[in-house]
């Protein structure tokens, strides 16, 4: 199994970064190697990477979600397989750090280019770049999914704190 661990530091709130990072239709537009992202159910999506001509496709189930914090995945399916984390932390000056890692085991000649020494390092860096640049270009998230999965199972919202019945009336 190899790995490869990258980190970026964004001029956005953690919250900005974790809603745009939800929205997975997008990616294509800031991600040069990722063509299509499909999400056929809230936890299980389908993703057509590639460059040029060559392109593979695979599903990814997300395991894990939790808002403002981290999503965890892994393949689904035959060809090579791969799990991953993204997280969000806060820095000092208001900004995020985003941090990938992901471990993949490379099957076949599809997985030829994930034992080219440092190559998964070098797309991961660079994507997390293009992220950056895209998103602080925006200044704002283009939607959000605020959701929590759990082991591959979305769980209810966290309820709401009890409001005042009263309007612009304080509680407490």
């Amino acid at each position: 199994m190899h790995s490869v661990e990258e980190t970026i530091e964004v001029s956005v709130p953690v919250r900005t970064a974790y809603n745009q990072w939800t929205q997975f239709k997008t990616f294509p537009r800031f991600m040069s190697w990722v063509r299509r992202v499909d999400q056929v159910r809230p936890a299980v999506l389908v993703w057509v990477i590639g460059s040029g001509p060559v392109r593979r496709e695979f599903a990814a189930e997300i395991l894990e979600q939790v808002p403002d914090s981290h999503l965890t995945w892994r393949s689904l399916g035959r060809g090579p397989s791969h799990r991953g984390r993204v997280s969000f932390r806060p820095t000092a000056a208001g900004g995020a750090t985003v941090t990938v890692r992901m471990e993949f085991a490379p099957r076949g000649l599809t997985g030829m280019p994930a034992r080219v020494p440092g190559l998964t390092g070098r797309v991961v860096r660079r994507e997390l770049g293009n992220f950056k640049e895209f998103i602080e270009g925006l200044g704002e998230e283009c939607g959000a999914w605020r959701g929590v999965i759990r082991n591959g199972h979305v769980r209810p919202l966290e309820p709401e704190p009890p409001r005042s019945r009263v309007p612009n009336w304080p509680v407490g």
